[in-house]
């Protein structure tokens, strides 16, 4: 006999899409190409990389479920047309790819930064993907997905947190191998601490190197507050 649906069951809504969330605050994108605008960060809570520079230890646990209508109504609350989708690792939330398409539905101008180490295939096409490659002094370059490279497009940036000269000649050498200044911007940062910002501005410029120095701008006003 044929199993007959149940019209009550099958009239019941879905459950709404939710997401794990440590934090949504408005500051000064302090880093990348839009570098100085105010911007609506939503970091997202968890990330599966232990960088051992990382300076958002805080989100790999903990946060709330937000529903991404609710996430909506608060990035619309602050009234900034830049949103940055950050982490933690974003992208190890599936549904974090349905809130970049929102909001990008939404208006607004959209980066997610992702450790590179997870597929960017499925990331909406308006998004920029800020792509962190990691390097050997990271502590994780063995996780870097060598295969994001090819999806990049000049809408996107990659970044490359520098902590030593051998990390900054391996990063050069990427740069060379894969061309990467041809395909999209190319960011070299140097790690907070350990390196000095004029010896890694010193070395791209004795090699024309064709990449963006930065130092992050929110270290320098706000000494990396949680929410600032």
């Amino acid at each position: 006999m044929q199993a007959v649906a149940d019209p009550i069951a099958a009239a019941e809504p879905a459950p709404p899409a939710r997401l794990k969330l440590t934090e949504i605050f408005l500051s000064l994108q302090g880093e990348a190409r839009d570098s100085g605008w105010p911007t609506v960060f939503v970091r997202l809570t968890g990330c599966p990389l232990r960088c051992q520079y990382c300076d958002t230890p805080y989100a790999f646990h903990g946060g709330q479920w937000w529903e991404i209508d609710a996430i909506l109504q608060e990035v619309a609350r602050h009234g900034a047309r830049h949103v940055c989708v950050t982490g933690g690792e974003p992208l190890a939330q599936k549904r974090c790819l349905v809130l970049l398409e929102r909001l990008c539905d939404a208006g607004y101008l959209v980066s997610l930064e992702t450790s590179g180490a997870l597929d960017i295939a499925g990331v909406d096409a308006r998004v920029s993907r800020v792509l962190d490659i990691k390097t050997p002094d990271s502590g994780e370059v063995q996780r870097n997905l060598w295969a994001n490279l090819g999806l990049l497009t000049a809408r996107d940036q990659v970044k490359f947190v520098i902590c030593s000269r051998a990390d900054y000649d391996w990063a050069r050498a990427v740069l060379a191998e894969h061309r990467l200044p041809e395909v999209c911007d190319v960011l070299f940062s140097p790690s907070a601490g350990q390196l000095a910002p004029r010896a890694l501005a010193d070395w791209i410029v004795a090699d024309r190197l064709p990449v963006r120095f930065q130092v992050q701008l929110h270290k320098l006003l706000w000494n990396d507050e949680p929410g600032r």
